[in-house]
């Protein structure tokens, strides 16, 4: 495993951060320094049809090595870490033989790795737990599964006694701020369904997740100097502040909800008297709920200008992604061999939904079924979070079972 480990441990010490405020894509041309490693790495090993594009999409190929023409599968992975928390300078620590206790951060020891809180780590006692050093995000999310598919691909190819089809390895950007696939070729990777490599534990296997949108609530008022806002001054964030407070707040929100429940939940506020926007993003595991929570919106807008009359409070919806079940159903292979891949790996297939979203979803959507493995992600977009080395090579041997298990079918 120390092959895997040396990785995991080069990958998240180049910082990837991704950025929801830039136009480019990528977002953020440092997320080309890590692909650009991968990209080499790719030939080094030998892969075939290795590309990077402009867009900072990198595929290549293992090749197959059966005789009859195998259908092609592929793996994904995303390269970028959220902007929620700063990757700068990312200083993993390796704890050698976990003896199950707390873990305190060595540079930050207010921050504190709790079992009560992570109880998968009580599975984890005398492997090896990689977490940070307080200051910054690891970018286990998704580096792990990054370099889980790298060390597969290396393995595959150094062991020919594996038999495989052809299986494309696609590692994206700006996952994280939802706009990973923009420039994928689906079509072109003529695969007939892929695997993100995305999740928590080991043993994993995602067919569900949330259908997203994103709403942008934008509240114009007037604005003149105070000193003579009398009559005259309409401040939009005290009305913005009155459409946050009208949110749902005991029902219909992430503190409050769990399981298949969905929310609206209010994450970003700018401006000033003159304008002021929201971001709300909207979730549920029912895509015609999106719908309901877009028409609550539009009320609380609609009761606001009745009470504000010289302002005017718009709601704009976006869709962002659709629960990836909806077109898991098209190719129902690909739940079938991940479940005998796991199988075969020495577990029992844990099948859950994620509340959340993965280029997975948007893939489905565009044609290419894409359920999502686990590969050791834990406490992400954070600086309590951690990964395990035993989770992640739990995650290549399923990798390794699933080139078996999709080389015994005919294209």
């Amino acid at each position: 495993m120390s092959a895997l480990l040396d990785r995991f441990l080069r990958y998240v010490r180049i910082d990837t951060q991704s950025d929801e405020h830039s136009p480019t894509a990528p977002s953020t041309a440092k997320q080309f320094d890590l692909l650009r490693v991968l990209e080499a790495e790719c030939k080094e090993m030998g892969l075939v049809d290795v590309n990077l594009s402009e867009h900072a999409v990198l595929t290549a190929t293992v090749p197959a090595n059966v005789e009859h023409d195998a259908p092609a599968i592929a793996w994904i992975a995303h390269v970028d870490t959220s902007p929620e928390f700063t990757s700068e300078n990312v200083n993993p620590v390796v704890h050698e033989n976990y003896d199950g206790s707390d873990i305190t951060l060595p540079n930050f020891p207010e921050r504190v790795v709790t079992v009560e809180k992570n109880p998968a780590l009580k599975d984890l006692v005398g492997g090896t737990v990689i977490t940070t050093d307080g200051t910054t995000l690891l970018g286990s999310d998704d580096k792990s599964g990054v370099a889980v598919i790298v060390e597969t691909a290396a393995r595959l190819m150094a062991d020919s006694s594996i038999p495989r089809g052809p299986i494309r390895l696609v590692f994206t950007p700006d996952e994280e701020i939802g706009r990973g696939i923009d420039h994928i070729d689906v079509p072109g990777l003529g695969c007939v369904c892929g695997y993100t490599l995305d999740g928590d534990s080991r043993g994993k296997l995602e067919s569900e997740t949330f259908s997203a949108d994103l709403a942008v609530v934008t509240v114009k008022g007037v604005n003149t100097h105070p000193s003579v806002g009398k009559g005259k001054l309409v401040n939009a964030l005290r009305i913005l502040s009155k459409f946050v407070d009208a949110l749902p707040q005991d029902h219909l929100s992430p503190e409050t909800t769990d399981g298949r429940d969905g929310f609206l939940h209010p994450y970003a506020m700018e401006g000033g008297v003159a304008e002021a926007t929201v971001r709300i993003i909207l979730r549920d595991f029912e895509t015609p709920r999106l719908g309901d929570y877009a028409e609550q919106l539009r009320g609380i807008a609609k009761r606001l200008e009745a009470e504000f009359p010289r302002a005017s409070v718009d709601v704009v919806v976006k869709k962002q992604y659709r629960n990836l079940r909806d077109g898991l159903a098209d190719e129902p292979r690909a739940l079938e061999k991940a479940r005998t891949a796991i199988r075969a790996a020495g577990m029992e297939p844990v099948e859950a939904v994620i509340r959340g979203g993965t280029d997975g979803s948007i893939l489905t959507e565009r044609g290419l079924p894409t359920p999502n493995l686990s590969c050791g992600e834990h406490e992400p977009h954070c600086p309590l979070e951690w990964t395990s080395l035993e989770e992640m090579e739990s995650a290549v041997t399923v990798l390794t079972e699933l080139a078996r298990a999709w080389s015994e079918e005919r294209a």
